[in-house]
């Protein structure tokens, strides 16, 4: 019997890939992922004149009513296709493409629908609008021409026949090939009952993800929507809202004299089971459409301490009332006054430590290295006396002499010690992904501290005005700074043991931060100034701020402190950095460090190199 099952299962699977290869359109031979296509893709969209801070992301396959063929029909396939959407916040394509023969015609379509969503503008008609930008791109950029006609040709060859197709569905063929060979052509569309195969070429009305009702789940879904560590994060899902059904009322079918004892009687409501599905990921990966309703049911058997503050008596003790802060809304395109409150604290029980053994030989040899920085001697031109010859200024003396326009000036050098006039505050992200471990002894955390320990070291010596914060975040009513040493502190053993009680926090609400910082930053009577931003990923947090609303927000907070005469510099050990920070920081405002263990000896040679004269 055992046998029979296997075999039966053999069979079908066997069937199932032979009828859904042979009724599939695709070439698979010549498919391309656009995993490997998604960096250069984001760089010509963007380039082209795409709106900054859109990623490419890949896009859910969607319902169409196509006309199938027998083969499609037994084997289930051609019910849902991919296709390419843009609007003012998403840009996505398609997860892969094979719908020419050839890889190289697939990479270019991925190319074209990049170059067509830099175009796009909002969706009104689908044929006039594609057209409209397709008109406006081959106008632009006649060198496209050639590679459109050739994605064209391929594609055409490869649409059903009119004639094999009923009367309404024929007209629109007709005109949506006439439509692809000459843009702008067509302006009426036949109806048909049944959608039109699928225009590749062409970018689809946007589905709307970010809706009321797929979007608002309150504070007491947030956490269960989230991809577990670990989990692949794929495309994004249509969700719609629906009531829950409610429980209350009914018809109590038995007397209440019958029950033995009203005492007896305990209120469980365990109808719902809380334990987490191990098959729930993939469950979830295989619908087309997510149904979210509120349940008023709190979870039990687990607590999730990470998203609780702690005690008060254990919490980190406060400064002062908390700081009411704007936050930079991208959608609205305005500043949300007093959005943010921040507030300052100084780590609880931090004992005065000196510097731990191990770093001693690092900070010694750090200091020799800055130390005649300090006394540093420039040597100043074109001085009336001095005790070197300036040979460039006595030849442009000569020179003029000979033509005739002989003009004061010193032919001396002199040598002088310069005063160095810079204050410099670094801002070090512990979120709580910096509990992470980086290898078997060490965590992010662990080389935050010393990159801080060995940082103030450094500049202690140097003499320059510094000072010193982490922070981190939970939502907006709760963002946390926390004061390691301010610019009139001194630093000794009580700021060393300060920065050896960090521990890792919640979120990373950058642009608050910034902002607190840039306002710390500006007291400073000092000619240059220095933001530099200590982190190990992008601007994260519970609410609203995941995605390009929190890069887009920190991205305004490094620009209202660049208007302030601030330099901000960001250093990551985040490797998927060239993502977002260019964007953020700008191409020359950020440094990647690739092996993290290195960080606390590179930040101090990264910060000479950034305040040379």
């Amino acid at each position: 019997m055992a046998f029979t099952v296997e075999l039966e299962e053999w069979v079908g699977s066997v069937w199932h890939r032979f009828i859904t290869r042979r009724a599939s359109p695709d070439f698979p031979d010549a498919r391309v992922e656009l995993a490997s296509q998604q960096r250069p893709l984001a760089v010509l969209f963007r380039a082209m004149g795409g709106a900054n801070g859109i990623g490419v992301e890949a896009a859910s396959d969607r319902d169409l009513l196509l006309r199938r063929n027998v083969l499609q029909q037994i084997a289930g396939t051609c019910k849902q296709v991919p296709l390419a959407w843009c609007d003012a916040a998403n840009l996505r394509l398609p997860s892969s493409l094979a719908v020419f023969p050839e890889a190289a015609l697939n990479q270019e379509l991925y190319r074209w629908l990049a170059l067509l969503a830099a175009q796009a503008g909002q969706m009104r008609h689908w044929g006039r609008d594609n057209q409209r930008w397709t008109q406006q791109l081959l106008r632009r950029y006649p060198a496209l021409r050639a590679r459109y006609t050739r994605l064209v040709d391929a594609h055409l060859q490869l649409r059903p026949d009119p004639a094999t197709l009923n009367t309404a569905e024929a007209a629109l063929e007709r005109a949506l090939c006439q439509a692809l060979r000459e843009p702008g052509s067509v302006e009426h569309f036949p109806r048909s009952e049944r959608a039109a195969w699928p225009l590749p070429l062409w970018l689809y009305p946007p589905q709307n993800l970010a809706s009321p009702q797929a979007a608002d789940l309150g504070d007491e879904s947030e956490e269960s929507l989230t991809t577990p560590p670990g989990e692949h994060k794929g495309a994004s899902k249509r969700a719609k809202r629906i009531d829950e059904g409610t429980r209350d009322g009914g018809l109590l079918i038995v007397r209440l004299e019958n029950l033995f004892s009203w005492t007896e009687h305990v209120d469980l409501d365990r109808w719902s089971d809380d334990s987490d599905n191990p098959d729930a990921a993939r469950v979830a990966e295989d619908l087309d459409e997510l149904s979210l309703s509120r349940t008023r049911l709190r979870k039990g058997g687990g607590l999730k301490l990470h998203l609780d503050l702690p005690p008060a008596d254990v919490d980190d003790i406060p400064l002062g009332e908390g700081i009411k802060l704007p936050e930079w809304d991208y959608r609205k395109q305005q500043m949300q006054e007093a959005f943010v409150n921040l507030q300052m604290m100084v780590p609880r029980d931090c004992e005065a430590q000196p510097l731990p053994p191990r770093l001693k030989a690092s900070a010694h040899r750090l200091r020799r290295q800055f130390e005649h920085l300090r006394n540093d001697r420039q040597w100043l031109r074109q001085q009336p006396q001095g005790s070197e010859l300036d040979m460039q200024a006595w030849l442009d003396f000569h020179v003029e002499r000979e033509h005739g326009q002989c003009a004061e000036r010193g032919l001396f050098m002199e040598q002088r010690q310069t005063r160095r006039d810079l204050a410099c505050l670094l801002l070090a992200d512990v979120s709580m992904s910096t509990d992470a471990h980086l290898n078997d002894e060490h965590r992010v955390i662990d080389v935050i501290r010393d990159t801080l320990l060995l940082f103030g070291e450094t500049l202690s010596v140097l003499g320059d005005d510094f000072a010193l914060y982490g922070f981190s975040s939970l939502r907006r009513h709760q963002v946390r700074m926390q004061e390691l040493k301010s610019f009139t502190q001194r630093y000794d053993d009580n700021t060393r043991g300060r920065i050896q009680g960090l521990k890792p926090g919640y979120y990373t609400r950058m642009g608050a931060a910034i902002r607190q910082a840039t306002q710390l930053l500006g007291k400073s009577k000092r000619r240059s100034k220095l933001l530099l931003l200590l982190t190990d990923g992008k601007p994260n947090d519970l609410d609203l701020y995941e995605g390009r609303y929190g890069v887009e927000d920190t991205r305004e907070a490094v620009l209202e402190a660049r208007r302030q005469g601030l330099t901000p510099f960001c250093i990551t050990i985040d490797r998927e950095a060239g993502d977002y920070l260019p964007y953020m920081f700008g191409a020359n405002g950020y440094t990647l460090i690739r092996q993290p263990e290195q960080l606390p000896l590179r930040l101090p040679q990264l910060y000479r190199q950034l305040t040379q004269p």
